[in-house]
């Protein structure tokens, strides 16, 4: 039902009949799967992304079973792969690398991990750059205390490195900046300004070589959180595939925005 209703919704905007386009139907749709959102108290645009990825794909992958039941005989594909494969998967699903390495022994052990959303964390409360956060990500890091990890060659916990690696570059790449945190016992927004490319987004300095040819991106989308956690205001800024122009979504108000509009100090998701 949700499925179908994200259809009409897309239709509607892109048949370009209406000056606006409301998206309750699909939200009331989603809400019986995900009850959270079914009140009327501010919930985070992230998290309501990764149910609407999640449910997209679920019914998808749904449908992609039927068919290799119905009409595929003899597919290289096992069965299994194909239920695990739709277009949200195909467009927005990456695969990460972590290598992890025991500080005692020094042997190392690899795990993936798949992931549709990058969560980025800010590393500093006044300015920085996606560039920044990328590199605070992508950083070795050390686990020791309560993060050690069980070395399988020890046979005991110890302390260790891990660094992570793009193994697999998504089509299109989601991240999410890390702006709520914990400040003291209460949870705050970090209004740090983060500048972020428009075009030329690489991302080879942290994918694996055979994912580097393909790690060059584009911003086509922003979702700007303005506000504070429990009372704040979604907006958003998304690029026309066709015409390369920039519109600003804000509520029912829906204009034309130049180029230099599309940095702002509330972004909180970006799309390339």
């Amino acid at each position: 039902q949700s499925v179908v209703a994200f259809g009409c919704l897309m239709s509607d905007m892109w048949l370009g009949e209406f000056d606006r386009v409301s998206p309750e139907v699909f939200r009331s749709a989603l809400e019986k799967r995900y009850p959270a959102f079914r009140s009327t108290t501010q919930q985070d645009a992230q998290e309501f992304l990764i149910c609407v990825l999640n449910e997209l794909h679920e019914a998808l992958k749904v449908r992609a079973q039927l068919f290799g039941r119905q009409c595929v005989t003899g597919a290289k594909a096992s069965r299994g792969s194909v239920s695990e494969t739709s277009v949200i998967t195909q467009l927005f699903e990456g695969q990460l690398s972590y290598e992890i390495t025991c500080l005692e022994c020094k042997a190392t052990t690899e795990r993936p991990e798949s992931f549709t959303v990058l969560s980025l964390p800010v590393p500093s409360k006044r300015a920085c750059s996606l560039e920044d956060c990328l590199k605070c990500f992508f950083q070795q890091d050390t686990l020791t205390w309560n993060n050690q990890i069980h070395c399988s060659w020890c046979g005991t916990k110890r302390d260790a490195v891990v660094k992570a690696t793009i193994t697999h570059a998504p089509q299109i790449v989601i991240f999410h900046l890390k702006r709520f945190e914990w400040q003291d016992k209460h949870k705050g927004k970090l209004s740090t300004t983060i500048r972020y490319p428009l075009s030329n987004l690489d991302l080879s300095p942290y994918a694996a070589p055979p994912s580097r040819r393909d790690a060059e991106y584009s911003l086509c989308a922003v979702v700007n959180h303005s506000g504070f956690l429990d009372d704040g205001h979604y907006t958003a800024f998304c690029k026309h595939s066709i015409t390369t122009n920039w519109y600003s979504f804000d509520d029912e108000q829906v204009t034309e925005i130049p180029n230099s509009a599309v940095q702002a100090d509330t972004a909180y998701l970006l799309f390339y």
